[in-house]
């Protein structure tokens, strides 16, 4: 599959990096941790097009990153004992046990995390156990998410897959009928992960976020407002 083509236009003092996608709507994003501003546009809409949209939201534009600029850098994550990570919406310290044998989570029992792991480890070691885990977990919650909305939604997936993901909490491949979901969506309430799969599985229905979009949305799942704000104000805790 041909990769987007994307390249980087000038706000004033501000890069936007544009992408053309085949698409129906312009879309405009701000994103963290830094304000880093994205457009994903129509294959066919014009650079003097998308600068006027750009330049018509740029008080919008620069408040997200006066917003972004005012958040303190993130304390450092270790991966430790007693160190605090978030598992659904929970906080939960994490155990450290050191053990001759490969690093994994042993159990959870709120509030902790119990993570084994040989004398020495590494801090990627104790996160990749971690990591590993948090996707064990969710490889366990989304099939009947998704078993359960296809049939409610009368569509098919053929396949889905998690992974990490900088700025998306899922993605969907229409012609594939492929779901992607980020690994992040461990560390959020269970309600904001049901609201991912109806998110993307509305997709294969309706490509865009427009009227439609939100419509079928409304139906299928009328709270996914209020969802959506507790997934996009639940902190991760680390």
């Amino acid at each position: 599959m041909m990769k987007a083509a994307s390249h980087i236009i000038m706000l004033g003092d501000i890069p936007v990096e544009v992408t053309r996608k085949k698409m129906k709507t312009l879309r405009l994003g701000v994103y963290p941790p830094d304000g880093r501003v994205r457009m994903s546009v129509p294959l066919k809409v014009s650079d003097e097009t998308v600068r006027r949209v750009a330049t018509e939201r740029l008080a919008w534009i620069e408040r997200q990153r006066e917003k972004f600029a005012a958040v303190p850098p993130p304390a450092a994550v270790n991966f430790v004992d007693g160190e605090v990570h978030a598992f659904l919406g929970k906080p939960c310290r994490l155990l450290v046990r050191e053990r001759n044998r490969a690093a994994r989570v042993d159990a959870c029992c709120e509030p902790a995390i119990t993570i084994t792991v040989r004398p020495g480890s590494t801090r990627e070691q104790r996160e990749a156990a971690l990591l590993d885990w948090y996707r064990d977990r969710l490889s366990e919650l989304i099939p009947p998410l998704i078993d359960r909305w296809r049939a409610v939604m009368n569509v098919s997936v053929d396949e889905w897959r998690i992974r990490r993901m900088k700025t998306r909490w899922g993605s969907c491949n229409i012609a594939a009928r492929r779901v992607w979901f980020s690994l992040e969506l461990a560390r959020k309430p269970e309600p904001c992960l049901e609201y991912i799969v109806v998110h993307e599985l509305t997709h294969l229905l309706e490509r865009g976020h427009g009227a439609r979009f939100k419509a079928l949305m409304d139906g299928f799942l009328p709270d996914w407002r209020e969802r959506r704000k507790l997934l996009n104000a639940a902190v991760n805790a680390g």
